[in-house]
């Protein structure tokens, strides 16, 4: 059988609605939990000191994002870190709508599969509210990326936001769009 493209926006709708509104009883579509947006997070410590630093990794996470980042800057002074209110220490890029589905799936069916010893994301990474937080070690994990032109390796979090009420529904939801969770042996 032969694998066939489904964007991930069609498969929510003619799979993932159907499925968890027969789990959960909504009574509507419109309840049925979804993906809103994906906030991509590099923290970079260096970028204070070294401003090419926090281009070079712009221009990286523009790349593999296809969204210009912004830059996060420090709230506070931290004498302990040479870090003084307002230096620039890292990048995020915010995603919605079709960049963010496209950004899911490359994720998911890509990026995942390519990371070393990887058996599944953890199933306790949410907050409670329905959010999801991961992080990935490196950047050369993305396609988007040639590695003999990286200087530094750079890890990143990302944070997938549902609008799910628990942490029970937006698990499902994930699943149901393909995030590969762990097996939990009991």
């Amino acid at each position: 059988m032969a694998y066939e493209y489904v964007p991930l926006k069609d498969r929510y709708e003619n799979e993932v609605i159907p499925v968890m509104t027969k789990e959960f009883g909504y009574k509507n579509k419109l309840e049925v939990p979804r993906v809103s947006k994906i906030v991509v997070n590099m923290g970079i410590g260096e970028g204070s000191r070294n401003a090419d630093l926090l281009d070079l990794h712009g221009k990286e996470l523009m790349t593999i994002v296809g969204q210009k980042p912004v830059v996060t800057k420090a709230k506070r002074s931290i004498a302990n870190f040479k870090l003084r209110d307002g230096m620039p220490v890292g990048l995020k890029v915010t995603l919605r709508g079709p960049r963010m589905y496209n950004f899911l799936y490359k994720l998911i069916n890509i990026v995942l599969p390519k990371l070393r010893d990887f058996r599944g994301v953890d199933p306790d990474s949410f907050d409670g509210r329905g959010n999801y937080a991961m992080g990935l070690p490196e950047q050369l994990v993305f396609p988007e990326i040639v590695p003999d032109q990286i200087k530094r390796v750079q890890g990143m979090d990302i944070i997938v936001v549902t609008t799910a009420r628990t942490d029970e529904e937006a698990r499902r939801l994930l699943a149901l769009l393909g995030l590969p969770f762990k097996r939990v042996m009991v």
